[in-house]
């Protein structure tokens, strides 16, 4: 379709990562599970090149051929499936099409394939049938075996892209995520997933906008159509007029700008006007991370999720393996604070031939920590590598989803027995390491009392708190608005903890994404908190917020709030009081762009 004739329309999603870009769009996943490059053929190379696809269909047809054959021997009733693959081989559609995009835009054969399946699969997912609109991973399956014979069998990854381009995909997985390279993407927008799922956290760790959650994103939206992604309101525009794209790449001009002015001073203690100093600390998943975590002037690692280390390989990892990733890490972090999380899955693969338990509702099951009790040895690798590390730095150990007192007191009686056994064995290691409890269940928030005795810190875990307590699946975009940081129960509740641990002495942190939000500082300023930790991106913004603010002023405002019923009146509040502050960061700037009418 001829650019002009392309309609605006504007899709709504969930604003996973801050930040604005335009582009051209780049689908990977479903539709296309390779990384096609796209190039020009001369005008005298055109015929050989459509030589080169028909010898790859050739290939194809006699590869497909011999299965049948084969299946039919053993008297497979499943041959049927391939003979349509066949006709789809010999179909012009997919086969005639093809040659002509590669004759008309002279454009290698890959990627002349890719534009047809593509166009394909995107008629196919509009039939209302459901029969018939399944039959398009048919065509999806056919272009495989095809662009395996045209590409020969290297692996096309995201990786490989070598163009500026706009991610679009159903999800990504955290193998895929983690071959993006940012000098390439610019962003990314995907079907599924939301603000706190791990590929928002991607997202945000590579400071690329996101806008996730989408639905049908991958049917919206094709190969190189343009689109712009604002990951502060959530929209994803395709197609975008003239008037649009001017507002948008003056809204992507002011949000780089105030990045970069407040970026001058993230180095900077966090100390508010009264002489109240927060550490600002960041969270991370992969070591690589702490590059970003020391540009962006945190204070800390204040929750390392330690989950990649045990993903997609063949074997757990060694003790080895875990102590010199630990170390490393602090030793990057010359003489800060790193707070080391024990394992916390939830249904994934861990490692091959371990698994957690598959369960109808894992949020509810055998994670985190109930998943290292019913495996102690893995527990105890952890445990020994964490210790031994902390002998060559500062190491805070942070045990996840702790939910009875039953469970702290069995997890400290294996600290002491592995601290004990590295002993004995005069193996060195961190003697003075804190251990602290996450505060992400409820049971753990109302007895965060009698949790006290037993650890040296409490840090809240925001983003699973307000999911238990509120009962929103976070990751639901149906239900998503209901996932309210501000709803007058979880304030209590994280005021009622950090009451708690202040009388009992003990250090409190956040490292939930409730802290990255400016709009929550004031009222967590209030609660007396000694930490907040969050994606890198947010440091610099959540610092100069707390430069901003008085503690005292904060302390009354958090009284005022909790006299309030609704999380909307608690807002009203916050930005009647802060909102020249709050305001000021593009987040919420006023003047922009709206949304558009689709």
């Amino acid at each position: 379709m001829p650019e002009s004739e392309k309609k605006q329309i504007t899709l709504h999603g969930i604003p996973a990562a801050p930040g604005i870009c335009i582009g051209q769009a780049y689908l990977v996943g479903t539709n296309s599970m390779e990384v096609v490059r796209k190039y020009p053929v001369r005008k005298e190379d055109v015929t050989e090149e459509s030589a080169r696809m028909r010898q790859a269909v050739k290939k194809s047809e006699t590869e497909i051929s011999l299965l049948i054959k084969k299946m039919q021997q053993d008297n497979s009733q499943q041959s049927f499936i391939l003979e349509s693959h066949l006709a789809v081989l010999k179909d012009k559609m997919f086969f005639g099409s093809t040659i002509e995009t590669i004759e008309q835009q002279q454009v290698n054969a890959e990627w002349a394939l890719k534009i047809t399946v593509d166009r394909l699969t995107h008629n196919f997912n509009k039939i209302e049938d459901e029969y018939l609109r399944d039959r398009s991973s048919d065509i999806f399956h056919v272009y495989e075996r095809v662009m395996r014979n045209l590409v020969g069998n290297d692996d096309k990854g995201i990786d490989t892209i070598h163009k500026r381009v706009i991610l679009v995909a159903p999800d990504l997985s955290p193998a895929e995520a983690s071959q993006i390279r940012v000098e390439w993407v610019q962003g990314f927008v995907t079907d599924r997933g939301g603000r706190t799922s791990h590929t928002g956290i991607v997202a945000r760790t590579l400071q690329l906008p996101a806008v996730l959650g989408l639905g049908n994103a991958t049917t919206q939206i094709h190969t190189e159509d343009v689109i712009i992604v604002d990951g502060i309101a959530g929209l994803v525009i395709v197609n975008p007029d003239e008037n649009t794209l001017v507002d948008y790449s003056e809204a992507e001009a002011r949000y780089e700008n105030h990045l970069f002015e407040i970026s001058k001073f993230s180095h900077e203690p966090a100390t508010s006007l009264d002489k109240r100093t927060t550490e600002v600390s960041a969270n991370i998943e992969l070591l690589e991370e702490v590059v970003s975590v020391k540009d962006k002037g945190a204070d800390g690692i204040g929750l390392y999720r330690t989950e990649f280390l045990y993903m997609n390989r063949r074997a757990l990892p060694t003790e080895e393996e875990l102590f010199e990733n630990y170390k490393e890490a602090v030793d990057l972090m010359e003489g800060k604070p790193v707070t080391i999380r024990t394992l916390d899955v939830a249904g994934e693969k861990v490692a091959k031939g371990l698994m957690a338990p598959h369960e109808d509702n894992p949020a509810l099951g055998q994670r985190a920590i109930r998943f290292c009790m019913r495996h102690p040895g893995i527990l105890r690798t952890q445990l020994r590598a964490i210790l031994r590390a902390a002998s060559h730095g500062k190491i805070r150990l942070l045990f996840p989803m702790i939910s009875s007192v039953e469970e702290i007191l069995a997890v400290n009686q294996i600290v002491r027995e592995v601290r004990q056994d590295l002993e004995s064995h005069n193996v060195e290691f961190g003697r003075d390491v804190e251990t602290g409890m996450m505060i992400e269940v409820p049971s753990a928030a109302v007895c965060a009392d009698l949790f006290t005795p037993h650890v040296d810190f409490f840090s809240i875990g925001t983003n699973d708190l307000i999911q238990y307590s509120l009962a929103v699946d976070r990751g639901n975009k149906n239900v998503a608005h209901l996932f309210q940081p501000l709803h007058p129960a979880v304030l209590r509740m994280v005021k009622r903890v950090s009451e708690t641990a202040r009388d009992a002495g003990i250090r409190m942190a956040m490292c939930g994404e409730m802290a990255a939000d400016p709009l929550h500082i004031p009222l967590l300023m209030g609660m007396d908190f000694d930490e907040f930790s969050m994606n890198p991106q947010a440091v610099p913004v959540v610092k100069s917020v707390v430069r901003s603010l008085d503690h005292g002023q904060c302390q009354a405002l958090l009284e005022e709030a909790l006299k309030l019923p609704t999380a909307d009146e608690i807002a009203d509040l916050i930005t009647g009081t802060y909102g020249d502050l709050v305001f000021q960061h593009p987040l919420y700037a006023q003047d922009a762009p709206q949304d558009q009418p689709e």
